[in-house]
């Protein structure tokens, strides 16, 4: 694809970040069920109804733009899941796993925050308003999920990680 103006921009960075969230519906059920946290596995189930949720207004964005709700491969979103893969495939304290998970899935907030941000910006600035307003519902959606994140990990799961191996004597 040609990119030579911000639109053509914009619908690019639409078709990374559908990619991204269809990546994400088939991984958050994975991450729910590896975490040992009840608190972080509803989470992680809330958010993959809200994802579900983003894949469908970003469709509703693709029909209002007269365009087909196609991905291309996001690289970015991929990467990061193979990252949280690998904590799932670790053995050890899960509490140390639950803390990993979290910052697995911050990562992936982080970089959809990222996206969602400059989809917005520029949505703001090629006069798509009915747009703006859905890509900041989903921003503060992802928002919200990154904040959930930080409060469980402060509240006791990043706690419990550096407890974990103290009182069986497994410290390296």
């Amino acid at each position: 694809m040609s990119m030579n103006t911000l639109q053509d921009l914009f619908v690019d960075e639409l078709k990374d970040v559908y990619n991204a969230e269809r990546q994400l519906v088939s991984a958050l059920p994975r991450m729910a069920k590896a975490a040992d946290s009840p608190d972080l596995a509803k989470a992680f189930t809330k958010h993959l109804q809200e994802t579900k949720g983003h894949v469908t207004r970003l469709e509703q964005i693709f029909k209002s733009l007269d365009l087909p709700a196609r991905g291309k491969k996001c690289k970015g979103m991929e990467g990061l899941l193979e990252d949280g893969k690998e904590v799932m495939e670790e053995e050890g304290d899960a509490r140390v796993i639950d803390a990993a998970l979290i910052s697995a899935a911050q990562r992936v907030e982080h970089y959809e925050m990222a996206a969602y941000g400059c989809l917005r910006s520029y949505a703001e600035l090629l006069g798509h308003q009915s747009v703006v307003a859905l890509l900041q519902k989903t921003l503060a959606e992802e928002e919200a999920a990154d904040e959930t994140l930080t409060r469980l990990a402060e509240q006791g799961i990043n706690a419990g990680a550096a407890t974990a191996g103290i009182e069986d004597g497994v410290e390296d």
